[in-house]
């Protein structure tokens, strides 16, 4: 019994040690699943949170990529319907969301070169920048920079373009605009003419060529840009400019025919704008007087329409010596018409071509002409000197106030400096338009127009260390032009400067353009100057002889004869230099021409040996 006590005792205690640990097991267990547990659910949630996160983050791009899919439909839908700011307006909210969005920079670059907006170049700057590769991204950017007269922007994007993709047609056409717009004619002909060669089909590369060669002086070139705009007449692209183009040539060349043809076809054109009808006045106005005067009364009711058109047809009246009639119609048109620009200021050019001053004055006192306020002062400053109604200082200082505020409102903006230059060039105000001109030859697109202006001037007052300055700075616009070449080397050897390089120069001219009388010319004086006397009268010998007949290369040609005791020839020059109005260095010249002309008729002819019978005749003098 008691074993059986003490066996259920030990049982029992063995049970509680058993339970016990037990117990501690389990407590310990359940100390660490409690962590385990909330490791679990935290990475449960984690888990929850991060798929939402991105389910989240996935649906939002879904939905801004939708978004920005229909802003983009919606803003090419705008633009090809022609609404232009509203697709603008749609592509700016595409752009805010995406700063690289190329389709939206797309679109923007395209409304905004239809509406001839600056902020084009922006566009195309941009896209340019995110494709530096793409060819057609940097001609466009190009294209868009000269549009607006950004010259440097535009020859830095066809720098970028590869060298291998420099001789497509596309640069060439490009290169060639940037050319002219730099006052590099030679240069524009040689880049359109090589686009044709690469694309001998293309219609557009055809006529760019052919309206630029129809002024050539070269008859084969001329005849052949004739031919081409007279096929290109009856193609409807390029019908109205083609006529454009044949009909100013025929004018210019005094072929009535051919001109009353044209001006027929150009006026039945479903293109022709207000200028074709200017054009055609131009045209009636030089060769068939009979035709001028009704077709100008037909144009005057028209014109008045339209007050831009009625400023146009005012300027070319006043530019064609038609102002008189300019100030008759004035005064029957009503006052509204006449008081905004632009047609205020045809009003004052009028009365200022008449020289009406007192109109003038009274027309400029008051109004305000918005943009053009400048000429308005201009204008004023312009009656008050001409009219010199009081003391002339008092005038002199009324007028420099008025001329100094039409400079400052005319101050960096290039288009309102340049129409400032030219009223003073006009009317000779040289001091103020030389300072005009200089600025303006800082803005590229004009530089070509100004620099040939302060040539003019220099020219005029004989002022040749300036002149030769201007004729640097056309050479470094127009490196290839040949006349600009010789002009400048020419200049340089009558003055002693840069003598070497005038040399050089003198030979490019005439290795360009040999059969150009000023580059032939030109070298054939190097070449004296030189010691070369021969090989310069060989190619004034080789030179026509009309062209030779003009006062400044008869200078030349004269000094270059008397080298050669050609005296009769020299002498006959010498007379046609004489009748002409010459520059004081060729006045020099044809005064060295004069003095070996004169040494040669003063130098006794070599005495014929005596016959021997003669000898025993001739009597010994006498011994001293």
């Amino acid at each position: 019994m008691r074993l059986e006590k003490g066996s259920e005792m030990g049982e029992r205690i063995k049970y509680v040690r058993h339970g016990k640990a037990c117990a501690r097991f389990l407590g310990l267990e359940s100390r660490f699943q409690r962590p385990t547990r909330l490791v679990a659910i935290v990475a449960v949630l984690a888990i929850a949170f991060l798929l939402g996160a991105f389910f989240f983050s996935y649906g939002l791009k879904l939905y801004d990529d939708w978004h920005q899919n229909r802003l983009l439909h919606r803003a090419t839908a705008l633009l090809q319907e022609g609404k232009l700011s509203k697709a603008a307006q749609t592509a700016h909210e595409l752009l805010a969301g995406r700063p690289d969005s190329l389709p939206a920079l797309y679109v923007l670059a395209e409304a905004a070169e239809r509406e001839n907006l600056e902020e084009a170049v922006r566009w195309r700057e941009q896209i340019a920048r995110l494709l530096p590769q793409d060819v057609e991204s940097q001609l466009n950017l190009a294209s868009a920079a000269l549009r607006f007269g950004k010259l440097d922007l535009a020859g830095q994007a066809l720098d970028r373009v590869p060298p291998g993709d420099q001789d497509r047609a596309a640069f060439h056409v490009v290169a060639g605009w940037l050319a002219r717009a730099q006052g590099n004619l030679a240069e524009q002909e040689e880049q359109f003419a090589a686009a044709v060669k690469k694309e001998p089909s293309n219609e557009l590369y055809q006529f760019n060529l052919a309206a630029l060669r129809i002024h050539s002086g070269d008859w084969e070139k001329s005849a052949e840009a004739r031919d081409t705009l007279q096929r290109l007449s009856k193609v409807p692209p390029y019908r109205t400019g083609a006529l454009r183009a044949l009909l100013n040539d025929a004018v210019a060349n005094n072929d009535l025919a051919a001109a009353d043809n044209f001006a027929q076809q150009l006026q039945m054109s479903p293109e022709i704008t207000f200028n074709d009808y200017l054009l055609c006045l131009n045209f009636y106005r030089k060769l068939d007087e009979k035709k001028f005067h009704p077709l100008l009364e037909k144009v005057k009711p028209f014109a008045a329409q339209d007050a831009s058109n009625l400023a146009s047809l005012m300027d070319w009246m006043n530019q064609n010596a038609l102002a008189g009639d300019v100030v008759k119609w004035i005064d029957k048109l009503p006052p509204p018409q006449l008081s905004s620009p632009p047609t205020s200021v045809a009003v004052a050019d009028a009365y200022a071509t008449v020289k009406n001053w007192s109109r003038l004055k009274r027309w400029t006192r008051t109004g305000m002409w918005g943009d053009s306020e400048y000429l308005r002062f201009a204008y004023q400053a312009i009656a008050t000197r001409q009219s010199r109604s009081r003391s002339s200082g008092t005038v002199d200082k009324e007028f420099e106030t008025l001329w100094r505020s039409a400079e400052q409102l005319a101050s960096e903006q290039p288009e309102h400096e340049l129409a400032l230059a030219r009223l003073a060039s006009k009317w000779e105000l040289e001091k103020e338009s030389e300072e005009l001109w200089w600025r303006v030859a800082e803005n590229p697109p004009m530089r070509r127009e100004a620099l040939e202006e302060l040539r003019r001037l220099y020219r005029g007052k004989n002022e040749t260390a300036k002149l030769y300055d201007v004729l640097q700075r056309l050479h470094e616009s127009s490196p290839n032009e040949a006349p600009i070449i010789a002009d400048l080397a020419r200049l340089g050897l009558n003055l002693g400067q840069n003598t070497e390089r005038s040399h050089q120069l003198a030979k490019d001219a005439y290795d360009r353009a040999p059969n150009e009388v000023n580059c032939a010319v030109t070298y054939a004086f190097s070449l004296s100057r030189l010691g070369r006397n021969t090989e310069a009268l060989a190619i004034v010998e080789r030179l026509p002889p009309e062209p030779l007949h003009d006062p400044h290369a008869a200078v030349y040609v004269a000094l270059i004869l008397a080298d050669a005791s050609q005296i009769e020839a020299a002498n006959d020059y010498i007379a046609i230099a004489y009748d002409g109005n010459i520059y004081p260095e060729e006045e020099k010249l044809l005064d060295e021409a004069k003095s070996k002309v004169a040494t040669a008729f003063a130098t006794p002819s070599p005495a014929i040996s005596p016959s021997p019978a003669e000898l025993s005749t001739t009597p010994t003098a006498s011994p001293r």
